[in-house]
């Protein structure tokens, strides 16, 4: 028995308080966290207010839309036909792009038919390894803009993606 009594006992964990302790402290802190970075988040969107008025703009612009049938739902905005092309390489994969114009002042027809053109012409060079990327994809919608504002001198301001899609 003495040679039981000699051996060091083996060092047991952390007691299950200590264990519970530390689990509610740590849920607690993660709460208070969550809660902290709720309010941030949504003093930054602003109230539910202002959340409701912007649905409740959107659901009317495009209501507008409907019932004018128009080729612009807002001044300054003309919505070109969608432009259907293969890429330059592989030849297999085709572009569908949907795109609208932002015109400074009032859309003119004649010119978003010029752009439409030089943009589908444009579409038929991209490489798919051109545009695989995000970034790739960025540098195609600034190409795409500064031709549409080259070729309207300065009146189109900016190119809206409404859809584009490689098949």
């Amino acid at each position: 028995m003495a040679l039981l009594e000699q051996q060091p006992q083996e060092k047991k964990g952390p007691s299950l308080v200590v264990q519970l302790a530390m689990l509610l402290v740590m849920s607690a802190l993660a709460a208070g966290a969550a809660w902290f970075a709720g309010g941030y988040l949504q003093s930054r969107l602003g109230g539910p207010e202002e959340a409701a008025a912007a649905a409740t703009e959107t659901t009317t612009a495009e209501h507008a839309m409907e019932e004018d049938g128009a080729a612009h739902a807002q001044p300054g905005i003309f919505m070109m036909e969608p432009i259907t092309t293969n890429l330059a390489e592989p030849s297999e994969i085709w572009v569908r792009a949907e795109l609208s114009l932002v015109f400074e002042g009032e859309p003119d027809p004649v010119v978003a038919a010029a752009i439409h053109q030089d943009l589908f012409a444009y579409l038929r060079t991209v490489k798919l390894r051109q545009v695989e990327t995000a970034s790739g994809l960025q540098h195609l919608r600034s190409d795409l803009a500064e031709r549409a504002s080259i070729r309207s001198e300065g009146a189109v301001k900016q190119i809206l993606f409404r859809a584009l899609l490689f098949e």
